[in-house]
């Protein structure tokens, strides 16, 4: 259990950092220094990204000085004899041998070992909101050059100095419901977008230390947060140099979010109707798909069978095969894998936002994921499943990277719960086993312009007290001020739809409709919620299910009142997901997955 206010590393990332610096101080460099898989967090400057770095031995004149010893001669006079007479000496000019050295110079071929560039394949820039990966490097002249994967496919060689290193990235402001009925609190480790130790390299969660400064708040030892009363925190996250602050507001209005669900419910005349398990459905892998040959090279196109019986009363075709995964072969943990394992989806205009969890972790109480960004106006059909592997020469790989961003890390709850508007992505981060708990609910807010989280808040909807909470496992966002949620009432079977909206960090919430039938009798999960504002309906997803319901926010429709439905033959492939933009309607299969379009079923 990780201690609050005291950071912890475990012991397989402290024996990875102490083989890594064992590795480091190597003096044969020529060889990559391997650690653990990692994920790296791009930074803000940008470098070159070369195809290869190698240590090569070339041969090169060097110029040689050399020093000799030189002989020459000199002449000189030399006194023979003394004439007495005449009182004069007589000389003679003789040879002298003399020795001077000399300095040469001379040029000649040496072997010496080189650091060599592969090609030069583009800035790292262009990596900043992907999802980057490593597991060895190369020192060059005390610089460390990391190997790096991007969104799964191997790339090449960057400086260090190309991520952002010792950085905390966290939410600056997180507001939270007053709930004196909430049992668990606010987890302190959402607000973490990232942190990053002295190499760039992503930090546990559960390894940064987490202090607070609070005269009002209870803050557990695992970093809970109490939202019982009133009160402002200052939260800080530290780890190594890295270091970030948040300020945590708990409001002080405990009647916030306390309503009444006194719509009177719109009877259906619906026989019995079932559906299949999921634990019956389609059993392909939707992992796996990396290379040309397993890559689906065909549209899917299912028919439906209608309230009224028509066997074509509707068709869904698929307009996106999503990529296998985003993430290096041999990614085990969940913070660096980025599984294709879609749970919702939504549209705004050509931008469409995924929620991915990899298999089974939706049910998890904290479950955690990444959000994924396509750029809807780039997007090949089929083209992009090959992303993670090297299929794709590298510049059309580029230009499909140039339009994806990958989140952090984060919290996403079951992860159907997902809207976007032009700016942002909120996600209702509720857990699909709470069994209508009254703990508070978490809505994260994403900016789209970089996939972090920028603010979090929490609510609650109660009928009457905390005795009758609503929790929404789906919930569709209609613009950054409002929620239209789906709330099952399986002990008085009928399905409520409540309208939340928000007034600067404060909720109302309002039944605006409901529906007096379950629906689907064998107590299946919905797999998808969302309004369409063209037609003024609902449209709720199971398995193969999908159910037409009236809203009557705008008037154009009976609220609550069942419209039709549609059963699809899809080889038990459940939906997961629906997403609603102008007339259009949109929902995901998984096995592969993709994203299709629903035709005909608005009109």
């Amino acid at each position: 259990m990780r201690r609050f206010a005291l950071g912890m590393m475990t012991s397989a990332a402290l024996m990875a950092g102490l083989a890594s610096q064992v590795q480091a101080s190597s003096k044969d460099y020529s060889k990559s220094t391997k650690t653990d898989l990692v994920t790296k967090i791009m930074g803000n400057k940008s470098y070159q990204v070369y195809s290869s770095l190698k240590l090569e031995e070339v041969t090169k004149k060097v110029k040689a000085k050399t020093k000799e010893k030189k002989k020459y001669t000199v002449k000189k006079k030399v006194a023979v004899k003394k004439n007495s007479k005449k009182g004069k000496t007589k000389y003679k000019t003789v040879k002298q041998v003399k020795y001077k050295w000399v300095t040469k110079t001379a040029y000649k071929n040496v072997k010496k070992k080189e650091w060599k560039f592969g090609k030069k394949l583009t800035a790292s820039a262009d990596f900043r909101y992907a999802h980057v990966q490593s597991k060895s490097y190369k020192v060059k002249d005390g610089k460390r050059y990391y190997y790096i994967y991007v969104n799964g496919r191997p790339v090449g060689y960057v400086n260090e100095k190309a991520f952002a290193l010792s950085k905390a990235n966290v939410v600056s402001q997180v507001s939270l419901v007053n709930n004196p009925s909430d049992s668990v609190g606010f987890n302190a480790e959402d607000a973490i977008n990232y942190v990053t130790d002295q190499h760039g390299s992503l930090v546990d969660n559960d390894s940064v230390e987490i202090s607070y400064k609070s005269a009002k708040l209870n803050i557990s030892d695992t970093g809970y947060v109490s939202s019982r009363k009133a009160g402002t925190a200052v939260l800080t996250f530290k780890y190594g140099k890295a270091k970030a602050t948040s300020k945590l507001t708990v409001r002080g209005d405990a009647k916030e979010g306390i309503s009444s669900a006194d719509v009177t419910p719109v009877k259906t005349d619906l026989p019995e109707i079932k559906t299949w398990s999921a634990s019956d459905g389609a059993r392909l892998s939707s992992s796996s798909t990396t290379t040309s040959k397993d890559a689906v090279s065909s549209s899917h196109k299912y028919w439906a069978t209608n309230m009224s019986g028509n066997a074509k009363g509707a068709d869904i075709e698929t307009i996106f095969y999503h990529p296998a995964v985003l993430s290096a072969p041999g990614s085990s943990n969940l913070e660096a894998k980025v599984s294709s394992a879609v749970q919702g989806i939504d549209f705004y205009d050509n931008d469409l936002v995924t929620s991915n969890l990899d298999l089974g972790q939706a049910d998890n109480w904290e479950a955690r994921g990444h959000m994924v960004y396509y750029n809807m106006r780039k997007v090949k059909k089929y083209n992009w499943q090959l992303i993670p592997s090297k299929m794709l020469s590298f510049n059309t790989w580029l230009s499909y990277i140039k339009n994806i961003k990958v989140s952090p890390y984060m919290k996403l709850g079951h992860g159907q719960s997902v809207g976007s508007t032009k700016k942002y992505v909120y996600v209702l981060a509720n857990w699909n086993r709470s069994n209508n708990w009254s703990n508070s609910q978490e809505l994260i807010r994403v900016k789209k312009s970089t996939m972090e989280i920028d603010k979090i808040w929490t609510f609650k909807v109660w009928n009457g007290s905390a005795k009758y909470p609503r929790i929404f496992l789906n919930a569709d966002v209609i613009d950054d001020n409002t929620l239209l949620a789906l709330f099952h009432n399986a002990s008085k079977h009928r399905y409520e739809y409540w309208k939340i909206s928000r007034n600067g960090d404060s909720f109302k919430a309002k039944e605006v409709g409901a529906t007096g039938s379950d629906l689907i009798s064998n107590s299946a999960e919905v797999q998808g919620f969302v309004w369409n504002s063209a037609y003024d309906v609902y449209y709720i997803a199971f398995n193969d299910y999908l159910f037409k319901i009236g809203a009557g926010l705008d008037g154009k429709t009976d609220a609550g009142k069942l419209l039709n439905y549609y059963k699809f033959d899809t080889g038990r492939r459940e939906f997961e997901g629906l997403s609603s933009y102008g007339p259009e309607l949109y929902l995901n299969l998984n096995h592969p997955t993709e994203t299709l379009k629903v035709n005909h079923i608005t009109k």
